[in-house]
């Protein structure tokens, strides 16, 4: 009984004293960004494309043999900018679809930039009400025409939630194929 406890005791000590301790913080490190970055493309104040792109390019800097092409890079960089346009006129174009005029357009802006400030209900509510407002006030629109636009920016921006989330993933994928596969 005592023979297989040293024998065991003696593997696992040579497991851990033959382990190459910087592949493993460099992968561990780079997938809890590549985690956190998943999280921030759906929960706001966290960059989530960003820290996927950083995550990309700080494993290429720590662990080149295993780090990215200059094309799977150039990739992650062109999707990075992708997500954010499609982030910010998300909701616009919704707005526009459904009818907004330029200043219903600007009180969606302006509103979505102030309700930032009113964490988390105003993340909705700011650009709904700056909609609302600027279609009543300056474009003097009457209270449903104004209403559905606000109504679009919301539905917009919901669906450029999902394309960034989309967009994301597809920078994981590319950080992972480029990493791992090519």
């Amino acid at each position: 009984m005592t023979e297989w406890i040293t024998n065991t005791w003696h593997a696992t000590a040579h497991f851990f004293t033959a382990m190459p301790w910087q592949m493993w913080s460099v992968w561990t490190l780079t997938i809890c960004l590549l985690l956190v970055g998943i999280i921030g493309s759906v929960v706001p104040f966290l960059p989530g494309p960003l820290m996927i792109f950083a995550a990309g390019i700080l494993h290429t800097v720590l662990r080149p043999e295993s780090g990215m092409s200059t094309w799977g890079i150039v990739i992650l960089s062109l999707l990075l900018v992708l997500s954010y346009v499609v982030d910010f006129a998300s909701g616009a174009m919704g707005a526009r679809w459904f009818g907004a005029s330029r200043w219903g357009i600007a009180g969606v802006f302006i509103g979505g930039i102030v309700g930032m400030f009113f964490f988390p209900f105003g993340l909705v509510l700011g650009p709904l009400i700056g909609g609302v407002a600027f279609e009543l006030i300056f474009a003097k629109m009457k209270l449903h025409p104004a209403a559905k636009s606000a109504w679009g920016s919301l539905l917009g921006t919901g669906v450029g939630l999902v394309l960034r989330l989309i967009l994301v993933l597809a920078m994981v994928a590319t950080f992972f194929l480029d990493a791992l596969v090519w």
